[in-house]
């Protein structure tokens, strides 16, 4: 080979060469403009993801975005936004306030046991009862069991206690026992009464109630949904002191053993409100 054609050839190897470094470098930079590319839409979307996320997490909960919504009160009520509810019979003279949480295990064990004579006491015209129903236990419980949730049962049971109300008297009694029975009254920690279903399931226990348009109806739209915030604040606001449940007051005087705790018996119920009739 001439010194000449070496020459060429070597120069059109370069050349070749110097060629090839240029496509190899064009193709590293749209690989390097792709992989970039990408990085930025998957910041973009994780950033989307989290401001989706503290969104929702600031959006206010139904009950929350419920608090300036104004109050439909079931019929049968009195008293600023129907959170006067009393039942019995004119004629008697003395009114037992009672205070209960739809959720409360106390209160079902209390309505299981002594429940059927508070009821005999009413249709007997001994007393009135006035109920005030609180919802506090959706705060203090864990809801659907999860940290850091709160539940939702007992307010959701206090709308439907407000749409039985709204049928009768009888039936919001009646309806209240059901809740409270063993067969439908739930652990604390289970929160099902935020079920509608449930809460029309047992409804259609309760003989005024079963398979009632009107008291379905109710439940499922959420009509007393404000009521029960209003009745819940009415409880929270009480002046008999108040903080628990069941609590009993009658002439301003919480009904209590000698240990301090309200009445779980029939004796002892009976024996303090007689004492409280005659005061």
């Amino acid at each position: 080979m001439s010194k000449r054609n070496s020459q060429a050839a070597k120069t059109a190897a370069r050349e070749r060469l110097r060629q090839e470094r240029e496509r190899q470098a064009k193709r590293d930079k749209v690989k390097r403009q792709v992989i970039v590319a990408g990085s930025i839409v998957g910041v973009l979307a994780i950033a989307g993801g989290i401001s989706y996320a503290v969104m929702q997490g600031n959006k206010p909960s139904h009950w929350e975005a419920l608090k300036d919504d104004k109050v439909v009160a079931p019929a049968n009520t009195t008293g600023t936004d129907g959170t006067t509810v009393v039942i019995g019979k004119s004629s008697a003279k003395k009114t037992l306030k009672v205070y209960e949480d739809p959720r409360c295990p106390v209160c079902a064990q209390f309505e299981q046991t002594v429940g059927s004579t508070v009821e005999k006491d009413v249709e007997d015209g001994k007393y009135k009862i006035q109920f005030v129903g609180g919802t506090f236990l959706d705060g203090d419980s864990l809801g659907d069991g999860k940290i850091g949730t709160q539940g939702e049962g007992s307010k959701n049971a206090m709308s439907a206690l407000g749409a039985a109300l709204n049928v009768s008297p009888e039936a919001f009694l009646d309806y209240k026992k059901a809740l409270y029975s063993a067969k439908w009254h739930p652990e604390e920690s289970d929160d099902k009464f935020k079920n509608d279903d449930y809460l029309i399931e047992i409804g259609d226990s309760v003989d005024a109630l079963k398979n009632n348009t009107k008291f379905q109806n109710a439940v499922k739209n959420g009509t007393y949904d404000e009521w029960a915030l209003a009745m819940s604040k009415t409880f929270d606001t009480n002046k008999d002191k108040v903080s628990g449940t069941p609590s009993f007051v009658m002439n301003g005087k919480m009904l209590t053993t000698a240990d301090g705790n309200p009445p779980m018996t029939v004796a002892d119920f009976t024996s303090l409100v007689d004492g409280a009739l005659k005061a």
